[in-house]
């Protein structure tokens, strides 16, 4: 399946199938300098694939987890460039997850002022949200994604054989994201979602539980529609960030994976009626429905994010499932909401 994404001036297309990381050399016009950034835990083999189509691969793993989204690996992988000889001609390519994919964009925007980049995220959380729409960043002074830039990639290969050697935990987190695209802009998705939840716990075997090819294609229609209409965020796009403001408090906070603190972070911002519905979900999938930190933790965490405005935060509400809704908010409502899912 193709996925096209039209923005204009930065065309693209999405492949979702099964073995297409096979075919990475034949799907990517990667036959010249590539460096190839994944990290220590992504299989060899889905490396290799993607080194096939190379003229000259140059692979640079990183350290799993949000740390590698520094200041620091983002220089090593300029330099790797600078004194490998890369030009404007030559191209990244990500293999990995959310991490790999954000410190590996932000590299290709700010090498020579942009180079070619390729995503082929490994993760389901990757492959349903953060490996398309251009967001590219890495974490600076305590705030995630401080610094960044928009830049979207060439292409995005996207195969759901990955996930049959992803924990448990990251497959949770995955789903989240998926949730999140259901509750903001697709109700049919999420009863399905909701649906399975309740009828049998999901966590333990979600990829035999849930069509995962019709998830994953209706998280990607969502976000298409979602960037192609407001490609840097100026008004609808800040829909996506449904969960995210609480969300990124929590995971500074508590070192949770990204996906189960948007969990968290979409509990407050439903309507009493939704809430009910989605804490039976998150409880149905595995996901976390109480936070377990210090609150006013949390809550400066948050005041480090980028959405302030006037003194006001730009929140995003969800009264039912498929119609969210942004509303500028104070800071002092939005500590109210973080002592709902506060033990």
């Amino acid at each position: 399946m193709i996925i096209d994404i039209d923005i204009k001036g930065r065309e693209y297309d999405i492949v979702l199938e099964r073995g297409c990381i096979r075919r990475a050399g034949e799907l990517l016009s990667a036959g010249r300098k590539c460096l190839i950034v994944t990290d220590d835990g992504v299989p060899e083999e889905y490396v290799n694939a993607a080194a096939s189509g190379c003229g000259s691969p140059y692979i640079a793993r990183v350290p799993q987890g949000e740390g590698s989204k520094s200041m620091a690996e983002l220089e090593r992988l300029l330099m790797l460039m600078l004194d490998s000889g890369f030009t404007r001609s030559d191209c990244v390519i990500a293999v990995g997850g959310g991490v790999v994919g954000d410190l590996a964009g932000f590299a290709a925007a700010t090498y020579m002022r942009g180079i070619d980049f390729y995503n082929i995220p490994t993760t389901l959380l990757s492959q349903a949200d953060s490996s398309i729409g251009g967001k590219t960043a890495v974490d600076l002074g305590g705030a995630k994604n401080i610094a960044g830039a928009f830049w979207q990639p060439s292409r995005v290969l996207i195969d759901p054989d990955t996930l049959k050697t992803l924990p448990e935990d990251q497959l949770r987190s995955g789903l989240a994201e998926i949730i999140k695209a259901g509750l903001i802009a697709d109700a049919e998705l999420f009863e399905y979602i909701e649906r399975a939840a309740i009828d049998e716990k999901v966590s333990a075997a979600i990829l035999n539980k849930l069509d995962i090819e019709r998830v994953l294609e209706a998280a990607l229609r969502v976000k298409k529609a979602v960037v192609e209409e407001d490609e840097r965020e100026a008004g609808p796009r800040r829909m996506l960030n449904f969960g995210h403001t609480i969300g990124h408090g929590i995971e500074s906070v508590t070192g949770m994976l990204h996906g189960e603190a948007v969990a968290l972070g979409m509990i407050p911002m439903c309507s009493p009626g939704l809430r009910e519905r989605l804490m039976r979900v998150l409880s149905g999938t595995g996901l976390p429905v109480s936070l377990e930190a210090d609150s006013d933790a949390v809550y400066q965490a948050m005041l480090k994010d980028k959405k302030m405005k006037d003194g006001k935060i730009a929140a995003v509400y969800v009264d039912e499932p498929g119609a969210a809704y942004i509303r500028m908010t104070t800071p002092e409502d939005l500590r109210e909401r973080i002592g709902i899912i506060a033990k």
